[in-house]
């Protein structure tokens, strides 16, 4: 079902399908619903603080097929201005049939829309840098990157988060993360072309991962870290895959759990996320 926050009735709308490659927590999903529904209400935030203030609409399909959910055809994006994929338990790396369909699917949009943009949100942003040609892979040094972390924005980031400041701080939940970035030449060589010019960028880098986020203008916004992440689901999510035995560390998944709290920058990234759909004059001299 379409969700649709609208500040007035002339105002621009942004319409954003959601592919959803995960569930949240029971408990999560109880209080805020699936994670088109989280990431609705979060841009929706970000949409009212937008000059001028921006519509968001999004729908959301659930495209894990081997636990019941579908992939879309290319039609079905027709209305849409862009796509966004979620963060997921699963591997970007990884072989299993429907990642490899939504990859295709991925591709064909990729050629056929050179209006369209892409944006991919942990899981996402590995899988878009997979697509473009870029490498995924485990952490080498098999650790996670938990709880609330203090990214270091290139130049890149700082202009499109219109910030001075070198850092922002932002929710993490991954082993994954892009060991080699993909690149005009890459995406070139999977019979992807980038607009005009352009090449794709890195705005931001951690100590553990030194690619935190891809950018295209007018195209492509990635992130590893999790926008819409609040205290609750950081710490439900951490416990998850404590439970699972994803995560074996038990002293750092505490230790992140108790920085669930903190405030993070996430409004600041969907918004930088909305620009790249419509320009935001907020006088920042950005």
């Amino acid at each position: 079902m379409d969700q649709t926050y609208q500040p007035t009735p002339s105002a621009p709308i942004v319409r954003i399908m959601v592919l959803e490659t995960d569930i949240p927590h029971p408990d999560t999903y109880s209080e805020r619903g699936s994670f088109g529904k989280i990431l609705h209400e979060h841009f929706s935030k970000a949409g009212r603080e937008h000059h001028p203030p921006l519509g968001v609409e999004i729908d959301q399909i659930f495209v894990v097929t081997e636990q019941g959910g579908r992939i879309p055809t290319v039609d079905e994006f027709a209305r849409f201005d862009g796509l966004l994929i979620t963060g997921s338990v699963y591997d970007a790396h990884g072989r299993n049939e429907w990642i490899l369909q939504l990859l295709h699917l991925l591709k064909r949009l990729w050629i056929t829309r050179t209006d369209f943009r892409f944006l991919g949100v942990c899981f996402g942003h590995q899988l878009l840098a997979r697509l473009l040609g870029g490498e995924v892979a485990p952490s080498p040094s098999q650790d996670w990157e938990l709880g609330h972390c203090r990214i270091g924005l290139t130049s890149v980031g700082q202009r499109l988060f219109r910030t001075r400041d070198n850092f922002v701080h932002l929710h993490q939940m991954h082993q994954d993360q892009v060991i080699a970035p993909p690149s005009a030449a890459t995406a070139r060589s999977k019979d992807l072309a980038l607009p005009g010019d352009a090449d794709i960028a890195i705005w931001g880098r951690s100590d553990h991962t030194a690619v935190q986020g891809l950018y295209i203008p007018n195209r492509l916004f990635t992130t590893q870290a999790h926008l819409a992440f609040d205290e609750d689901m950081v710490r439900r999510q951490i416990q998850m895959r404590v439970d699972s035995g994803g995560i074996t560390d038990l002293e750092h998944a505490d230790r992140a759990a108790e920085t669930a709290d903190l405030e993070h920058d996430g409004v600041e990234v969907a918004k930088a996320v909305l620009r790249i759909f419509v320009y935001d004059d907020d006088g920042s001299g950005f």
